[in-house]
């Protein structure tokens, strides 16, 4: 088995955002593997959180031009970041799961209009939360169960944002994950084919979809 030498990234703290991306992954699958791709100096990493059904994307910047695309274990690739140096160490890779073989173009994405901006999305996702929690309590006994939370989960979280076609679960997906930090960052909605892309300074989260989009020429 070929040995991947270490990524040295352009700043330690794309070391730092990216153990804190790992980490949040980490909370939601103790098992979650992610795929790696590097190339002219940039790495993309991608992971699905499970509940989401979206894939999130956090991308840093390296030091070197190095290329390369291997499934590794999250957990194991977090252990193998020395933040203070500004390095990872790269695992061994792993056998992916099905949805690594899957990710969104690298090109071709054209602005959505009408997606709110970042406050608004945040109060949007609160609101849901906060409604969840209201419909779970409502709930007799007898009905309190798994199958009946995730309904009310699906009727929630599938519903769009605006006129978008962007489910509510991706919001709450970017928000879960760091990207919708609490204060003011720009946003943008991308699409490309059937794919959407929520995009902030730290990070998306993309998902197949085949909504009806007004796209702004780029």
């Amino acid at each position: 088995m070929s040995v991947i030498a270490p990524l040295h990234f352009a700043d330690a703290r794309e070391a730092a955002d990216l153990a804190a991306f790992l980490g949040r992954l980490l909370r939601y699958d103790r098992a979650a593997a992610v795929r790696l791709q590097a190339g002219g100096g940039a790495l993309a990493v991608f992971g699905r959180p499970p509940s989401f059904e979206v894939l999130a994307i956090r991308t840093a910047r390296l030091a070197d031009v190095v290329e390369l695309d291997v499934t590794v274990s999250a957990g194991e690739l977090l252990e193998g970041i020395e933040e203070s140096a500004g390095k990872a160490v790269v695992p061994g890779a792993v056998t992916g799961p099905p949805w690594a073989g899957v990710l969104p173009p690298r090109g071709g994405w054209a602005p959505v209009e009408g997606v709110p901006g970042a406050p608004a999305l945040r109060a949007v996702v609160a609101a849901a939360v906060a409604e969840f929690r209201a419909r779970d309590q409502a709930l007799p006994q007898e009905r309190r169960n798994r199958a009946e939370r995730d309904r009310i989960g699906r009727d929630i979280w599938s519903r769009t944002v605006a006129d978008t076609g962007l489910p509510l679960r991706a919001v709450h997906a970017a928000q879960s994950l760091g990207f919708l930090p609490p204060h003011e960052v720009p946003v943008s909605l991308l699409a490309a084919g059937p794919w959407l892309r929520l995009r902030t300074p730290y990070g998306s989260v993309a998902l197949r979809t085949t909504p009806t989009l007004t796209l702004t020429p780029s």
